[in-house]
């Protein structure tokens, strides 16, 4: 087969991953690589959306990485890899905010910049970045997981479900309780600025 792109011509994404995980299960270094390669940044926006603690996030993508090494073949194909992952990485975030839940600052570098933006424009989307980063920060760790996982990593709710192990309905209802507060936190933030 013709690879195109990193792809194996005729296969998706998830298929590719999948056989990434299978070669990890046999103890294929290189394709654990690979796979550590592809997830490092995803989790790490992950994670850093979930909790502004640099530490922690890198010592959550690590453990979550190990896990996939050591559990590897443990993932049986009902779910799309990354689900598995994510949910994986899921559950440790939670263990290490149980660990230390303190507020955290928020860190707007953590954010993709636009070049190429006039100065205040760039300063414009930075402050509503901020500003939205310390909402989500406000919300409970459920309702902050079911946002991330949305907007930033634009799952599906069913995958949602699956990695916060909880069912679709649970994700929706988070999901309306965290548009209604950020919605309201966002507003006393606009009040208190004029």
């Amino acid at each position: 087969m013709q690879q195109t792109q990193g792809l194996t011509r005729g296969s998706t994404p998830d298929s590719d991953e999948a056989c990434l995980l299978a070669r990890v299960a046999g103890g294929d270094r290189a394709a654990f690589e690979q796979l550590y390669r592809t997830y490092f940044s995803r989790l790490s926006r992950f994670i850093g959306r979930m909790t502004r603690n640099a530490p922690l996030i890198e010592e959550v993508v690590n453990d979550t990485m190990l896990v996939v090494w050591q559990k590897a073949a443990s993932f049986d194909g009902s779910c799309k890899p990354s689900t598995w992952i994510f949910a994986i990485a899921y559950r440790k975030t939670l263990k290490g905010l149980r660990g230390g839940d303190d507020p955290v600052e928020s860190d707007a570098s953590l954010y993709e910049d636009e070049s190429g933006n006039q100065p205040e424009q760039t300063l414009d989307r930075q402050q509503l970045q901020a500003t939205v980063a310390e909402a989500l920060d406000q919300l409970p760790a459920a309702q902050r997981a079911v946002m991330v996982l949305t907007y930033y990593h634009e799952m599906a709710y069913s995958d949602i479900a699956e990695v916060v192990d909880c069912p679709v309905n649970t994700v929706k209802t988070r999901m309306f309780h965290a548009r209604h507060r950020l919605k309201d936190l966002l507003w006393n933030e606009r009040e208190n600025s004029r």
